[in-house]
This record gives C-alpha cells, structure tokens and sequence, in this order.
C-alpha cells in the first residue's frame, strides 16, 4: 500500500495540506496516490531525527554497518514483479532494464559493505612519538577518518533505483557512518516510498537507530533541507541549473558545507581515421546504439562526435544519418524530460551554424532521435550551444579540419564525465597527445568503447571537472565515493585505551596502516 506520507526518525508524518500526483509515464495519467509535501516543519524534523541519530550510527562498528547494507540489499532483491511492474508505470523504462538496474543497487550495497569489513577507508596512518628528537620531539599522532555527518540525497530522474532512494549517494553516505535525508524525485515518488520501505525493514532487523534514513517528498522542500544547519553535505544527480542552485545555497550558509553534484556533460567521442577506414560501419551501428540506448538518458550519452576531415568521415557522416534516421522514437521518463529535450532540440535548429542531418519532426509524448552537424568554429570560439547537455537520443557532428584543430576543440570543450577515442593502433601512436589532453578534461576516458554503461566497482570513477560535477576529486560510482562523506581527525598523544580501534596499538581489525611513513599490519 502507497501511504504518501513522509519518513521522519523511524515513524511516517503526513502533516501538509499540500498533495503532489505520481504519473503514469506513457498516458501522461495521474496515478491513484496522494503524496503530501513535507512541511518546513517536517523538514526540520526529518534533518533533526538523522542528526539525532549520528552520534550512534557513527560509533557502531563497520561490521554492524555491513550488516546493514547488506539487509537492504536482500530486502531490495526480494521485491518482487509487482514493484517492477510499478517502477515501469511511473518511468516508462522496461521491466529488463528495471531488474538489472535493482541488481545494481543492491550490489552497489553489497560493494560498500566489502570496503567496510576491508577498513581501508579509515585511512588509518601513525607517526609515533620521537622524543629524543632535536632540536624538537616528535609527539605521537593518529589519524583515520570519520562521516561527516547527516547527508542529503537527492534522488535522480534516470536511474530510479541505482541512482535514487537506495542508490549509490545513500549506500556510500550510510557506509560512511552518515545517516540520511533522502528528497524523493517527483517522477517516481511511489517507487521511492517501496524502496523506503526496504531500507526501513532492514534498518529495523539489524537495530540501526531511528532517523539513520528519512525521506521526505514535494517540489519545495529542497532548498530548506539544504540550508538545515543538521545537514553537513549534499549528494546530487540532475541538471546543471539544479545543481548549481544547490551549491549556492550550500556556500551561502552560515556554516558552508560540500555539495557533491553530477550535473551536466556532453561526453565527445572522437573518431580517429584509421579507425573509421577500417571499421566505419562497425562505429556507426555502435555509436547509434549508444546515442539512442534508454532513450538517450543517460548522464553518459555521447552528445558530440567529432572526426578529422578526410572522404572517410563524409561516408560515416552519411551513414550515421542513414541510421539515426531509421531509429523508432523513444518515451522519456516523463512530461518535463521530454520537454527539456524538445527545448535543446529547438536551440540546435534554430543556430545558424548547425545543420540538421537526420531525424523525424518532435511530436506527440515521444522523442524522435535527431542527428546534426555543427561547425567547428562553434567550439573554438567558446559557443554554449555546443557545450549544453541536450538530455535525449540526440547527438552532434563536428568536422575538424587537422590535428592542430582536433586539439583545439578539445581545449575548448568544459569539464566532462567522459571522452571516448575511437581509434587503431597506428591512430593511437599518431594521436598520442589525445590521452593527456583529455585527461585534465574529463573523469574516465574510453578507449574503443562506448560510454553508456557504468560499471560500479573500485576502479570506476564517475566524476569530471565542472560543469559535469560540482567537484572533480571524487566519483558518485564506485567504492571512491564514500571519500566525499568522510573527513580526517587526528588524535595527539592520546593514550591507546582512548584511542578508536583503527588507531590502537594491538591493531584488533587487522587493518593495513600506514606507520612511521610505511604500511604495516603489524600490532605496535
């Protein structure tokens, strides 16, 4: 049963008057559910109950915490057809995609809870003490890191599980020791109350305290939560404008805290020669797929191909229209995706340096996939058309005369989550400036594949420099991403039975430290 209320220390609380409609995502349909916007006081109450819950949470050890993890994820796999058939009603993904993607959430859990019985995100590290050094001694230091504290999550449109009520901001802050406020995303409200409802379940089974996860719903809650003084870092997926908000709302309190957003990133593929002399209609039935994959939506979806100028690139171009244009049209996730889509497909038409290749005209509630071609003078003289995410199964072309050009594009894209180089050996050995280039650009770059699809495990990074995130020193994918809701303290001549247990001298979790300047396992 959908009750719409709000999830606030354990409890439920429907106190506003205020009642917000789940869609059906193919008819445009309200769903038979009432959601009631939190209150500013429920806010308040749902940032004080995680705050509450804190000092608790924090000082259970990572074993107790694993445990947690990994009952959410057994509740989340026992979620049976019924929950699947209604994250497809209110997303219009399919029922495949939706089963894959839990298995993703709750492995992304199970992934954290591995990291958290290995200990190395402690950052365990001792200098002991010198005290017969001159001219000064040395005294004995300690450090390892703690959560920082309550965490607000807002959940992402595009991925309702993996990214949302349970994905990977809320698996990698309660890893942390940071209990959770979760915003609820307004397309799938009553996808997040069943999923809720499972992290509830197992946070009730292995006896975490009231408030380690609360979950609020309504349009105008967000900017309340943000500012709460309980709140000590944001974790976001959505839009740049969205993100940027909420950075500046952040930096504006009176005690500024991190906003860790993934906003916006066109993710260029280039198309190196020889490659395209090989295998150019291997690339164009790849690329296709991947432009048009879940209906372009994906933070990830290659919005810009860019190729040297050669006969070779003029029959790719040729054919990548020839088959973008035969791609059948795609429902969004919902009425505002799909008019976002329709917005950045009305910049690209109406630029006078762009010109439309392949596509059938926007109608009805589905995006019809759409190919142009721009000039390169766009990019080189810093256009924003070029740079802004166009969230759908669009892509664009650009022409780039030589290889002083292709490095001057790239100079002049902003920061990105990936780069894909399409190329064979002999292109690798003649574009080797490619990889450094584009390593100060983007957080992963791809080398004959394609980047849609993100593999959650310890190597992944999903970041980049802005605007693709709010801050390029982590990844919101992958076992790193418990390093943004971490800080380090450092303890000064404590004596050892004050000590936390990474940093005691016996070692009792058997954790790999860096001692004296060295790794050791090693009791002291």
């Amino acid at each position: 049963m959908i009750r719409g209320h709000n999830y606030i220390g354990g409890g439920r609380s429907a106190q506003g008057s205020v009642v917000v409609k789940s869609v059906d995502a193919s008819t445009g349909a309200e769903l038979p559910f009432d959601f009631h916007q939190a209150t500013p006081a429920e806010v308040d109450a749902a940032a004080r109950a995680a705050q509450a819950a804190y000092p608790i949470y924090r000082s259970l050890s990572s074993e107790r915490r694993a445990q947690f993890l990994e009952a959410i994820a057994d509740e989340l796999d026992h979620l049976g057809d019924d929950f699947v058939a209604l994250v497809t009603q209110e997303t219009a993904l399919p029922a495949a995609r939706i089963q894959g993607e839990r298995s993703r959430t709750s492995g992304q859990m199970r992934l954290f809870a591995k990291v958290l019985r290995r200990g190395d995100f402690y950052g365990a590290r001792i200098d002991r003490a010198l005290p017969e050094r001159a001219p000064l001694p040395r005294p004995d230091l300690r450090q390892y890191r703690i959560g920082v504290g309550p965490v607000a999550v807002f959940g992402a449109s595009n991925f309702p599980l993996a990214f949302s009520t349970a994905g990977g901001d809320t698996a990698a802050a309660l890893a942390a020791g940071c209990p959770v406020v979760f915003k609820a995303h307004s397309g799938h409200m009553a996808t997040a109350e069943r999923v809720a409802d499972a992290i509830l379940r197992a946070a009730v089974s292995t006896g975490m305290p009231a408030g380690v996860f609360n979950m609020i719903y309504g349009a105008g809650v967000g900017e309340a939560l943000v500012k709460h003084p309980a709140i000590q870092a944001v974790g976001f997926t959505g839009s740049l404008k969205g993100g940027r908000a909420l950075c500046d709302m952040a930096a504006a309190r009176p005690q500024p805290i991190p906003v860790f957003a993934e906003m916006s990133s066109i993710n260029p593929v280039i198309l190196l020669p020889q490659a395209l002399e090989v295998r150019g209609e291997t690339v164009v039935r790849e690329l296709t797929a991947s432009v048009v994959q879940g209906g372009g939506q994906f933070c990830t979806n290659p919005g810009l191909v860019i190729g040297l100028k050669s006969p070779g690139f003029s029959v790719f171009a040729q054919q990548l229209a020839a088959a973008m244009g035969a791609q059948p049209a795609h429902t969004m996730l919902n009425a505002g995706t799909l008019r976002s889509y329709g917005k950045g497909l009305t910049a690209l038409h109406a630029h006078e340096g762009i010109r439309h290749l392949a596509g059938e005209a926007q109608q009805g509630n589905q995006a019809q996939p759409q190919l142009f071609q721009a000039d390169v003078s766009l990019l080189l003289e810093g256009d924003e058309v070029l740079q802004e995410e166009v969230f759908g199964p669009a892509t664009v072309l650009v022409e780039v005369a030589d290889t002083y050009q292709l490095q001057a594009a790239l100079h002049a894209l902003h920061g990105q989550l990936t780069a894909t180089i399409i190329g064979e050996p002999s292109d690798l050995r003649q574009f080797g400036e490619l990889t450094a280039l584009l390593e100060q650009k983007v957080g992963r770059i791809l080398l004959n594949g394609y980047p849609t699809g993100v593999e959650v495990c310890e190597a992944m990074v999903h970041g980049g420099p802005y605007p693709a995130t709010s801050d390029a020193h982590g990844t919101s994918v992958g076992t790193l991403a418990i390093d943004r809701f971490l800080r380090p303290v450092c303890f000064q001549n404590y004596p050892d039975e004050l000590l936390p247990e990474p940093l005691r001298n016996a070692n009792p979790l058997g954790l790999t430290r860096l001692v004296d300047g060295a790794p050791s396992r090693a009791a002291l």
